[in-house]
């Protein structure tokens, strides 16, 4: 059985070079995981040049809580992004570049459909065949708000039943690879193979390191990419990819609301003059492909002119389930970007007011009502879902027509028997003014009622932008981009603009839903695009330090072969919001305790509190582990046995770690055989 390092009671580890701030303690351990070691000086800073990697296509899949979607671009050719081509079915009104992040499994749980398909099946199923089919709607929230993520984490399925999580996103991700590379094939003037294809899956930048590994390992069981080449997959941060895109953008593609009233929805054709031939060339492209196919400035676009060099600007993803917040700096000339401040955000998307919708419908007919009949008749519970999602979307301020919602037969006939009266006199007897009833068997829900609907939502959405400009660090921002699918609600604009529309320009894009899928493609194709990010914790491991009287407290101390020692110090790799460049490492020595010795596991801490030194402080937990699999030694020529010298040198593994991604990667190697040692880091199996 493999030895195991444990740092924080049974191991030693010693510093090698670091990003962490100079406080950072030195460190010492001492027992059977790794034995004392200095590791020899190394830089600071290591600027490793990145592989190119012979892709011919970048596929971006933009999973979303709401709706998802993919676009593709041809590396021969990649100021051209071609859209997913347009679903059959869909919502009237409503244009169908995304599919619902809807998927449906068989009473056999086996894949049947995704998005419209799925959606539409499942509402002409038989009630009764319904429920004992299982249907996932908005299943991505699962992954932010469960803190204890793992492989065996389940979702619940509209009947009830739950399934592996990992296997509803490995179902999901396999559609969208079959639909893309059909697709992308169709489009091909070569075979394409599948070490051809670089992936890029969205997540939100709020998401912690467990939920991006999730996403990894699902793609992995999708097929997406092999786990022997892990570098094919990227993880691009919604925000992020969002701000990538704006960079290109011209006058004719935004919508400034600093220059014009908000309408009930788009300003399409804007008020600013554009560049006539490069929309011809964008119509004429569209015309000529099956696709929807979209032209990107090589260079950056004409609203960057307005922006000097240490300009900064805030990029607001408001999706269905989550809003994003990132700041970024654009870097001149290269064009690059530097984060400012760590990613902040939370649970404030579009979701939110179909919650308060379902609180209301609750407060009507009461909550025993509606929890039986989502479980007696989820395919109607669907139904109304999605009647209302329609309606949410024309929702404006100041609209003076209430909104009609359609209530299915079905939830009118189980009232009826459930209650024994009608949902007529259920409006009555909740004295709820703000909703009225039509004979025609639809709920009128007036001005005021969307109001109490959006406005909890929206006004989290407003608290956190407003909280984030008055920051230091983000003083004097010029910019700000609504982006997301949550961004088209006038509602929101109008919000966002009475709050912060007079210190800074709210700008948003044309085309808003789908700017992050766009963003994703250029990331893609060009993963060093962002330069500089901010750390969202401090990551760090649990070591021994010299035990000092009266700076330590006596609880840590530990006393072996006579020297006194000080337990649990955090040892950190990195700090909260510690800025890291692309290609920056952080470098640990280690080395086996014992000969033989072919793993070594070492616990991962993290914490979102600054003030923190020891890893039994409040707010610091477990987080991950890296895992070193040693391979056998080389004989060392003239060692043990040659001569009856002083045994074995000591052996040192050297592990690197990066910070500067969009995930935290580490690699190892073996000191004196300069042979790569086999390295993970895990934070899914606490």
């Amino acid at each position: 059985m493999a030895d195991m390092l444990q740092p924080d009671s049974s191991s030693l580890q010693l510093p090698g070079d670091r990003l962490s701030a100079p406080s950072s303690p030195a460190t010492a351990r001492n027992d059977c995981g790794i034995t004392p070691l200095t590791p020899s000086p190394s830089p600071m800073v290591e600027v490793k040049p990145r592989m190119s990697h012979p892709f011919s296509v970048v596929v971006a899949i933009d999973f979303g809580t709401t709706s998802s979607g993919y676009a593709f671009s041809f590396t021969q050719d990649s100021d051209a992004i071609h859209m997913m081509k347009r679903w059959e079915g869909g919502d009237p009104g409503v244009a169908n570049q995304k599919s619902p992040t809807c998927l449906l499994l068989t009473p056999d749980l086996r894949f049947h459909s995704f998005g419209f398909a799925a959606r539409d099946f499942y509402h002409d199923l038989d009630p009764e065949e319904a429920r004992h089919w299982l249907y996932f709607d908005k299943f991505k929230m699962k992954i932010h708000s469960t803190s204890d993520l793992t492989m065996e984490t389940e979702l619940e399925a509209v009947n009830g039943r739950r399934v592996r999580a990992i296997e509803v996103f490995g179902h999901a991700l396999h559609f969208f690879r079959e639909h893309a590379l059909k697709e992308v094939k169709d489009q091909s003037s070569s075979v394409l193979e599948g070490e051809d294809v670089r992936w890029v899956l969205t997540v939100p930048a709020v998401w912690r390191q467990p939920a991006k590994q999730f996403m990894r390992e699902a793609a992995y069981l999708a097929g997406l990419v092999s786990r022997d080449c892990p570098e094919q997959l990227l993880i691009a941060l919604e925000p992020e990819a969002a701000s990538i895109y704006c960079r290109k953008l011209r006058l004719h593609q935004v919508l400034d609301l600093s220059l014009q009233p908000i309408a009930n929805g788009f300003d399409l054709e804007g008020s600013r003059p554009f560049d006539s031939s490069f929309r011809q060339a964008r119509e004429q492209l569209r015309r000529s492909r099956h696709s929807r196919t979209f032209l990107v400035e090589s260079g950056t676009g004409e609203l960057w002119s307005e922006l000097q060099t240490g300009d900064r600007y805030i990029v607001a993803d408001c999706g269905g389930g989550t809003v994003d917040l990132t700041v970024h700096q654009i870097e001149q000339p290269q064009g690059t970007l530097k984060e400012l401040y760590k990613a902040s955000g939370g649970p404030h998307g579009a979701v939110g007011v179909d919650l308060a919708f379902e609180a209301m419908l609750c407060q009507i007919f009461g909550e025993d009502f509606i929890l039986s009949f989502k479980a007696k008749r989820p395919a109607a519970w669907v139904d109304l879902t999605i009647a209302f999602e329609a309606r949410k979307r024309t929702a404006a301020p100041g609209r003076a027509n209430a909104l009609n919602i359609s209530l299915p037969f079905s939830f009118i006939d189980f009232y009826k028997r459930h209650k024994g009266q009608s949902v007529e006199a259920a409006l009555r007897r909740s004295n709820m003014n703000i909703v009225k009833w039509s004979s025609q068997g639809m709920l009128r829900l007036t001005q005021e009622a969307m109001n109490e609907l959006f406005q909890p939502t929206i006004d989290k959405i407003v608290k956190h932008i407003e909280e984030l400009m008055a920051k230091p660090e983000v003083c004097g921002v010029r910019f700000l981009f609504l982006v997301g699918g949550f961004a088209e609600s006038p509602m929101l604009q109008r919000a966002v603009q009475r709050a912060v529309g007079r210190t800074c320009r709210i700008i948003i894009p044309h085309d808003v839903g789908l700017t992050i899928l766009k963003g994703a493609v250029l990331f893609g194709l060009d993963p060093t695009v962002v330069r500089v990010r901010r750390c969202p914790l401090i990551y760090g491991v649990g070591v021994l330090n010299r035990f000092v009287e009266g700076r330590h407290p006596r609880d840590k101390l530990l006393v072996k072969e006579g020297r006194e020692w000080c337990t649990d110090i955090l040892d950190r790799f990195v700090c909260i919001d510690q800025s890291v460049a692309l290609g920056e490492v952080v470098r640990r020595s280690y080395t086996p305790a014992r000969l033989g010795q072919r793993k070594i596991i070492i616990n991962i801490y993290c914490s979102s509190a600054e003030d923190v030194a020891y890893i039994t402080d409040p707010g610091v937990r477990k987080c991950g582990t890296i895992t070193l699999d040693l391979p056998e030694p080389l004989p060392v020529p003239g060692g043990a046995g040659a001569g009856g010298g002083a045994g074995p040198e000591r052996r040192e593994i050297r592990a690197t770690m990066q910070f500067g991604d969009t995930e935290i990667k580490v690699t190892a190697v073996d000191v004196m055989s300069n042979r790569f040692v086999r390295a993970s880091i895990d934070f899914l199996s606490n």
